[in-house]
């Protein structure tokens, strides 16, 4: 899993001028900046999303100063209003123009707008009000989720300067490939490879499925394409009630290698029934969809 950080950036405060120690990085009384946004990426098995997961997942992160309480100051100090513009984080000047004197306002110079400085920063956090940590959150992802969703959880980002409100958390889920299945909104979809005898006179097998066993019937006399649904035993639906469906797309395996005995036998089926010459037929839409669906792996 990696972490990452979304756009959003707080403002970097940094000491000079004729500040005493560091500049204040929020007023008193004002509200105080809020914290980066995060972004965790979460790896998840298709198997996993079908039910929902539980992770605890590790997040470097800025937490609270644990030494100052997000005041930015040492212990026993306190942040000061600033000497130069009273406490405003403005100065006010008197600039002649042709009209006479006109009043202007800037940011005062010495607490960059601020109104308050630290004399005596917060030695654990350089008077930032919070430090890099990591941290172990508890998460439980829901069913259905897809790659690329992303899940927000409110307040469980950085935690803002000087001990600002929280980011949020945002999980961008990634569901790993899966050798058997694949999937298609809520269904799941594999292959059955069935031997041509099995085809022709119909078979009972038993499939291992993501969460358990299914036993499939297959009707005597089934073709290649054909496609055979288990109704709820695909991912549940994220937003809504059940499952998706389980689809198998048949294919009738050809044997390629016979011996004497057997080439025998299948001539005299084939002597038993009256074959027609291969031939073209009429265009069948709904075949040519399947063929193109395995072949694509869709």
């Amino acid at each position: 899993m990696r972490s990452g950080r979304l756009a959003h950036h707080a403002r970097v405060r940094v000491a000079g001028g004729r500040a005493r120690g560091v500049v204040g990085l929020a007023e008193v009384g004002a509200g105080r900046e809020r914290g980066q946004d995060a972004l965790l990426r979460v790896e998840l098995d298709l198997d996993e999303v079908i039910f929902g997961t539980h992770r605890d997942l590790e997040v470097d992160t800025a937490i609270l100063c644990d030494t100052c309480q997000g005041s930015c100051a040492a212990p026993g100090t306190s942040a000061v209003t600033c000497d130069i513009c009273k406490g405003s984080g403005n100065i006010q000047r008197a600039v002649r123009s042709l009209l006479g004197n006109v009043m202007t306002s800037s940011p005062c110079g010495t607490c960059r707008g601020y109104g308050t400085t630290i004399p005596h920063p917060c030695p654990t956090c350089q008077g930032q009000g919070r430090v890099r940590a990591r941290r172990t959150i508890s998460v439980d992802i829901p069913a259905g989720v897809d790659t690329g969703l992303r899940l927000q959880m409110p307040s469980q980002g950085e935690v803002g300067p000087a001990g600002g409100p929280n980011g949020d958390l945002y999980l961008e889920m990634k569901v790993k490939h899966h050798d058997v299945f694949s999937r298609n909104g809520d269904d799941l979809l594999a292959t059955l490879e069935l031997q041509m005898t099995d085809a022709i006179l119909g078979t009972q097998t038993l499939l291992k499925t993501l969460d358990g066993e299914v036993t499939l019937d297959i009707r005597p006399g089934t073709q290649s394409a054909e496609v055979i649904t288990i109704k709820e035993r695909g991912i549940t639906r994220l937003r809504g009630i059940g499952r998706g469906d389980l689809k198998v797309g048949v294919q009738v395996v050809t044997p390629t290698k016979l011996n004497h005995k057997e080439q025998e036998l299948i001539k005299q089926f084939a002597a038993s029934h009256k074959q027609q010459q291969p031939s073209l037929t009429h265009f069948q839409q709904g075949l040519f969809q399947k063929l193109r669906d395995r072949f694509l792996n869709l």
